[in-house]
């Protein structure tokens, strides 16, 4: 095939560019320029979208003896992903940023535009496996599994990506790379959110929300036991950080239970107050077979490096619902379910959708 490899500049993009050229595929590098100024982004190996990032992604094509090109998205990435990442803190709600960038920016811009460039496939650096039955399974590396954050892809993307990867260990790969000659052979993964260059999430949302005092208040006596700047400063599941004016009647911790644009307030409570076992979801994607027409057992992923838990979901209409067999803590809003048919050869994405309660 004729096939765009995102290489990101770190070493797993490098290595499955070098096995799609190894695999005979007639093979472009392309970087991706997603800051607008990107000596603003991460410096070092904490980001994936600098200036240093551009470089190594050139030196590895360079080392594997393909074309290289850079793309500037900058625009298209503050809008689909800075942009969401903002409004839906705004609105009480916990986004994945690095989820979202897959389903906008990897896996449609790039893809559509690559599409029309005359590419069969886009290539990428996820742990994840898509064999030729088509499904999309989780990595043999669980720690590395990147499942989650590919569930939001659509199957028309899916049967336009590759995923290299998806059998070999994170050391394998850096093993591979060492012996390729790849100079991002030791090069430290990426981690936290690649637009914010201080790692102060808080901060980053003040300077776009403004501050905005309010209540922290008590779920279960309902007094007001401390005050915020910023209700899109706390995420549901939170113990740290929340500075309350007096301790519970029992001296135990308070968790954040729930997050109240309307009225700007933060609710507070006990450990088992966050535990849910029903969860509720919009904008279902179903990939991993025919939509089910009635509840199917399953296993669900809620956050992306959460416990995997049985359940029973049920589809209708534009909703997913999911009964959970046991209580799980720190659901929160505008994260993904996934859902799981457990399996041997590696448990396959049925789907996901973003949970709304």
């Amino acid at each position: 095939m004729r096939v765009l490899a995102a290489m990101s500049g770190g070493v797993d993009s490098a290595v499955a560019a070098a096995r799609a050229v190894e695999a005979g595929h007639d093979v472009t590098g392309v970087h991706l320029a997603l800051a607008r100024n990107p000596q603003t982004y991460r410096t070092g190996a904490r980001g994936c979208c600098t200036l240093e990032d551009s470089r190594d992604a050139r030196r590895a094509a360079d080392v594997i003896g393909i074309p290289f090109y850079v793309w500037d998205m900058a625009d298209r990435f503050h809008e689909e992903v800075v942009d969401d990442f903002v409004a839906e803190y705004a609105a009480g709600r916990t986004p994945n940023p690095c989820l979202r960038c897959n389903e906008k920016i990897k896996f449609a811009a790039v893809l559509d535009r690559a599409v029309a460039l005359g590419f069969d496939a886009v290539v990428t650096g996820h742990h994840a496996r898509l064999g030729p039955d088509g499904l999309l399974r989780r990595s043999v590396d669980l720690a590395k599994d990147q499942s989650y954050v590919l569930a939001v892809l659509t199957r028309a993307q899916l049967d336009r990506s590759v995923f290299p990867l998806g059998d070999s260990t994170k050391a394998q790969v850096r093993e591979e790379a060492a012996r390729r000659g790849l100079a991002v052979a030791d090069k430290p993964d990426s981690h936290d959110i690649c637009f914010i260059a201080d790692g102060d999430t808080r901060g980053f949302l003040a300077g776009r929300l403004g501050e905005a005092s309010g209540d922290v208040v008590d779920a279960l006596t309902g007094a007001v036991v401390g005050s915020h700047t910023g209700a899109y400063a706390y995420t549901v599941g939170q113990r740290r950080g929340l500075h309350l004016d007096r301790p519970a009647p029992d001296g135990r911790p308070r968790y954040v239970l729930s997050i109240t644009p309307k009225t700007n307030t933060v609710t507070v409570g006990p450990v088992e107050a966050l535990e849910v076992s029903s969860v509720r979801a919009e904008r279902p994607v179903w990939t991993g077979g025919g939509r089910p027409a009635a509840p199917i057992g399953c296993e669900v992923q809620l956050r992306a490096h959460g416990d995997v838990v049985p359940a029973t979901v049920e589809l209708t209409g534009d909703a997913l619902r999911a009964e959970l067999s046991r209580p799980v803590r720190g659901v929160a809003a505008g994260q993904a379910v996934v859902v799981y048919r457990p399996d041997p050869a590696g448990d396959v994405v049925l789907g996901s959708a973003t949970i709304t309660a």
